[in-house]
């Protein structure tokens, strides 16, 4: 078993649903109550890594943090160090692409709020944040829980933008999903085999727990 890009991919996971979370909130906030014309444009773009192939994004992300680009070069004369094929880099090719399994739950659980709630708490001179913090947010309990959930569940699994843009540095950038395919191609089925069953049944796990959280302990209304 390799432990080494277990645990490597537990912290990404961790650190992605973490970063995910307080970067989606205020854009599904956005996206669900803005009238802006043209926000459709926004919600496409931010949709675009779920049709989009993986390797593709992964190839526009490893240009993006490359010596090459502006952001790179940045980076590099600030660290000596480009982006690419760095855990940093991998953290921030995996938020862009679980951004719209985060973000997605987020924004369906803000527009299912009923908005006499909403018009209440300003009737009765909550600003803004008050009603947010107050109101909104604790209504939205379970779409938080199911989109933070989702996209610590969609990093562990991810192959193609890890292996564009991090590569396959054992203790760096070598997550499970690129130990499986080491191991595959090596012919090692067996190990192959132990780290599938580990990332199948915590798969298995998240979603348990979050659909029995959202079915009791989140629930809006108490459950019988």
């Amino acid at each position: 078993m390799d432990w080494q890009a277990f645990w490597l991919t537990i912290r990404l996971a961790f650190l992605v649903a973490a970063i995910l979370l307080f970067l989606g909130v205020p854009v599904a906030y956005w996206v669900t109550l803005s009238k802006w014309r043209w926000k459709f444009l926004i919600e496409a773009v931010m949709l675009l890594p779920v049709v989009m192939p993986p390797t593709v994004l992964g190839f526009y992300v490893l240009f993006a943090l490359g010596p090459r680009s502006p952001v790179g070069r940045a980076w590099m004369a600030l660290t000596g160090h480009t982006l690419a094929f760095t855990f940093t880099g991998l953290v921030i090719g995996s938020i862009l692409y679980s951004f719209p399994f985060a973000v997605q739950p987020f924004s369906a659980s803000f527009s299912a709020i009923d908005r006499t709630f909403i018009e209440a708490s300003s009737t009765l001179g909550a600003s803004k944040l008050q009603t947010f913090l107050r109101v909104i947010l604790p209504l939205s309990i379970s779409g938080l829980v199911t989109g933070v959930a989702l996209s610590f569940a969609h990093t562990m699994g991810e192959f193609g933008v890890v292996l564009m843009v991090g590569g396959n540095i054992p203790g760096v950038t070598r997550t499970v999903s690129i130990a499986i395919y080491d191991q595959v191609q090596e012919a090692n089925y067996a190990a192959a085999n132990d780290l599938a069953l580990l990332l199948l049944a915590m798969a298995f796990a998240i979603l348990a727990v979050v659909y029995g959280l959202n079915r009791r302990i989140w629930a809006i209304w108490p459950w019988k």
